[in-house]
């Protein structure tokens, strides 16, 4: 099996949720830009803001999980 048939065999596998992490990953950035743009804080608290971004991930995924767990 080629390289690429691999690639196409786990993007076909993962499509939904790769799709999911990259609205979340634009939407997340987006908020942050707009948001700094709009405030226009140290650059320091917008690095912080877009590594925040990691735990928002996690959280966000983990709380839905527990949540559709509970049902």
């Amino acid at each position: 099996m080629s390289i690429v048939d691999r690639i196409s065999d786990h993007v076909r596998e993962h499509r939904s949720g790769m799709v999911t992490d990259l609205v979340f990953a634009l939407v997340w950035v987006t908020v942050v830009e707009v948001f700094f743009n709009f405030v226009d804080g140290p650059q320091w608290a917008y690095y912080m803001f877009m590594l925040a971004g990691i735990v928002a991930y996690f959280g966000f995924f983990w709380s839905l999980k527990m949540a559709r767990a509970q049902q």
